[in-house]
């Protein structure tokens, strides 16, 4: 019963049409709810919730969560409990926990907790890599190189974000070129995956198509991502179109969780839910469960007070709740 209301294959989609024959059959979801959808929250939510969310999440079947972030607490006090959220989860399932290492004290402290793989932070705006991390563009990809230098010494995949793929607060546009600029740098000094991320939501399949285009055209399709908020409701269409083009990896956060305290108006990144939603009509393999995906977001969201940010979670649990009267 519950698999039938939670799915939305109602017939057997068909991958070899024309508009859908470059859509991969598997696509890798990378679920960044415990660290970017948490970060931004003003209560501090406590470490035991965090583990549960991560236990959940994992059961659901997500093979990779992020867990967490090795920044200083006076930056981001919500992720001061780190090591302690990495010490329990520790073994959970067979998932894998990146956590996010903005320099080579956090990537040495993220290690000393037990963590097998990191993830970096840069901007394709000057302006947001001023306001976000302190530093140039050029600053951040040198302190970087360190942290993935340090990395290869103990065989840790690395993983580097890119921030404004499409556009600024500050500056506005942000020409494709630039993207590919600090992606292809990120590429060079061992990042073995790179998330292409629209921070503020502002990019639609328009301005996502020659990001996408300038990008491919210095790092492997397979070794890119995608990271859409969901500002202006375009998430979806451009990991649609992102998939046309051939990607297999996005970002998602449970419930629609997150935001950036740097870019003001940037809500939440697109809900897993949704996601999976989307992918399970379409027929893409992604090996969750959108049941437990679905109790995994009802849970966070209780405990944050909030109604979830996933409209299929929303009519999903609707549907289940009426089903269940009859």
């Amino acid at each position: 019963m519950l698999n039938r209301h939670y799915s939305s294959q109602h017939h057997t989609p068909n991958l070899e049409h024309k508009l859908l024959g470059s859509i991969p059959n598997y696509v890798k979801i990378v679920e960044v709810g415990p660290r970017d959808g948490l970060q931004n929250e003003k209560e501090i939510v406590p470490t035991a919730v965090k583990v549960e969310l991560i236990k959940m999440l994992a059961s659901s079947g997500l093979s990779v969560v992020e867990a967490t972030s090795f920044v200083s607490p006076k930056w981001v006090p919500q992720l001061a409990d780190a090591k302690d959220v990495m010490s329990t989860i520790q073994g959970i399932g067979h998932s894998r926990f990146p956590v996010l290492t903005p320099n080579l004290k956090g990537f040495e402290a993220a290690v000393e907790a037990g963590a097998k793989e990191v993830a970096v932070f840069a901007a394709a705006s000057e302006s947001f890599s001023r306001s976000n991390l302190n530093c140039s563009i050029e600053d951040s990809l040198a302190r970087y190189r360190d942290v993935a230098l340090a990395a290869k010494d103990h065989a840790i995949p690395v993983r580097g974000y890119i921030s404004c793929v499409v556009g600024c607060p500050v500056e506005g546009a942000v020409p494709p070129s630039k993207v590919a600029y600090v992606a292809e740098e990120l590429f060079n000094m061992g990042c073995a995956e790179i998330s292409l991320g629209d921070t503020i939501g502002v990019g639609t399949p328009g301005t996502v198509i020659p990001m996408l285009e300038a990008v491919l055209d210095v790092v492997p399709i397979e070794n890119l991502a995608v990271h859409f908020h969901d500002t202006y409701g375009q998430a979806l269409s451009n990991i649609l179109l992102s998939l046309q083009m051939g990607i297999s990896i996005v970002d998602s956060s449970i419930s629609g969780l997150g935001g950036c305290p740097y870019a003001k108006g940037a809500s939440g990144n697109v809900a897993t839910e949704d996601v999976v939603y989307m992918l399970d009509g379409l027929g893409v393999k992604t090996n969750v469960d959108l049941t437990k995906l679905v109790l995994a977001g009802d849970y966070i969201c209780r405990h944050l007070g909030r109604s979830s940010g996933s409209k299929a979670a929303i009519a999903l649990s609707r549907r289940l709740a009426n089903a269940s009267k009859l």
